[in-house]
């Protein structure tokens, strides 16, 4: 495996900086919460100001077509942030993944003009597969015939803010990708343990579709593997906020007289868990650097990011809520957020077992007896 720079740029903490400003003026935890009692009010005009304002839809849309052309190292940093602020908005589903589906496509016509109208900002899309789809395994695709689509796909993440699904199905030439109108198709929420990446049944019944990549195989992959590799970001941000929030609440909470993070068993938990967070930061930014190089190993790195930071981001999220005592139990506080996601994140493009066992094939491991 090359050599990659992990370390943030001047740029990409500019970016942070950025994007952690916004989202602390306009994402209040008691909003990500209302969610799930179906106030998603906070969801528009928040993509808006991520999206138009910061400008953050096209972040890896070529510039020939309007986006800003950066690299999945930026995007990484973007999705660190909106993992640490629980931001209920599109970016993952739509400026990663569906972006990345079109993107080695966009000279065609419809193909371009799509990822010109989600760089800025005036559209947003979901690719049509269930969130657990990986990478490497069969992929899911409805039938095709005459331009017109029949079929179900479950848990689709980003199908309810999405004006357009990129639906992959098969025809007589193998697999393509169609954009299908979303109000076209019937759109079933599905109550979701994290009600801030809200998934949805996608019913399409003979409707119209517009096809935008043939051969779509290749670029479904990319799509699912970005994703995965960007997955492991937004894991390292939820598991940074725990382990922050954990230590600011025990050094101010006291028992028996004592700071509570004082006591000596107390700081050997919160030593590990921030000896795990650091190597879940290098695990994410090589994956990260790697998919923006296009290293020949990036395979590998997405694995390992996967396979350690889904868990870790369970792990940290269940000591902030258990550290926190009787505060963390309650639905006011937003501890019970970050379990969520990281629950929820835990199964998205993949389980770690899937991706251990990806990484076995890839390093010649023999299967398990």
């Amino acid at each position: 495996m090359s050599e990659l720079d992990l370390l943030y740029t001047d740029v990409e903490d500019d970016l942070r900086s950025s994007v952690r400003g916004l989202l602390a003026d306009r994402c209040d935890p008691g909003a990500v919460i209302a969610l799930y009692d179906g106030d998603r009010s906070l969801v528009a005009p928040l993509w808006k100001a991520i999206a138009t304002d910061l400008g953050l839809a096209g972040l890896l849309v070529p510039e020939a077509r309007g986006g800003a052309g950066a690299t999945a190292r930026e995007a990484a940093v973007v999705l660190e942030e909106l993992g640490r602020a629980m931001a209920p908005v599109p970016f993952l589903t739509s400026a990663v993944v569906a972006a990345t589906a079109l993107a080695d496509t966009a000279s065609a016509d419809t193909a371009g003009g799509l990822l010109a109208q989600l760089a800025a900002g005036e559209r947003t899309a979901a690719l049509a597969v269930p969130l657990s789809t990986t990478p490497y395994g069969a992929l899911p695709a409805v039938r095709a015939a005459d331009g017109r689509l029949t079929g179900t796909v479950t848990s689709v993440a980003g199908a309810l803010e999405a004006d357009v699904l990129l639906v992959p199905a098969g025809t007589a030439d193998g697999l393509a990708l169609y954009a299908v109108t979303a109000t076209d198709t019937t759109r079933d929420p599905v109550v979701s343990l994290d009600m801030a990446r809200q998934l949805a049944d996608v019913h399409l019944d003979g409707v119209a579709g517009t096809p935008v990549v043939a051969g779509a195989e290749p670029a479904i992959r990319r799509a699912l593997l970005t994703g995965a590799a960007l997955l492991a970001s937004e894991q390292l941000g939820v598991a940074r906020w725990c382990l922050e929030e954990t230590i600011g609440y025990l050094m101010q909470r006291k028992q028996f007289g004592r700071v509570v993070g004082g006591f000596q068993a107390l700081k050997h938990r919160l030593a590990d868990l921030a000896t795990a967070v650091d190597g879940a930061n290098a695990a994410a930014r090589h994956a990260a650097a790697a998919l923006a190089a296009d290293d020949p190993d990036v395979e590998l790195a997405v694995a390992v990011a996967q396979a350690y930071c889904s868990d870790l981001a369970v792990t940290a999220a269940e000591e902030a809520v258990q550290l926190h005592g009787g505060i963390g139990m309650t639905w006011e506080h937003p501890a019970h957020l970050y379990l969520k996601r990281a629950k929820a994140d835990q199964i998205a493009f993949g389980t770690p077992g899937a991706h251990r066992a990806r990484l076995a094939e890839l390093v010649d491991l023999p299967a398990a007896g």
